[in-house]
């Protein structure tokens, strides 16, 4: 999975299904309402990674559902998940 860092897209807030557990992978979005409304089940999860700006983290994921890949980021301070990309799987 390839993401292009420097591609304009606009952060759209979304309705994730996350699985929390012990160990390597604590949190794993597995499914999320497009803002289209349309259902995306995960996959694989690609990559996962902090980013900080300032005192704040937001938890990057990178997704597929297999034919479309998706970036989902989790703000911890606010608890509120966004969409911050998406591109074709090739």
């Amino acid at each position: 999975m390839e993401l292009v860092e420097n591609f304009e897209f606009e952060r759209r807030r979304v309705v994730v299904d996350a699985h929390f557990a012990e160990g390597l992978n604590h949190c794993v979005p597995v499914r999320f309402t497009h803002p289209n409304g349309r259902e995306v089940v995960v996959s694989e999860v690609g990559l996962w990674h902090p980013k900080y700006d300032g005192i704040k983290t937001r938890h990057i994921f990178d997704v597929t559902d297999g034919a479309t890949d998706y970036r989902l980021e989790l703000d911890s301070e606010t608890l509120i998940w966004y969409l911050s990309w998406e591109g074709d799987n090739d």
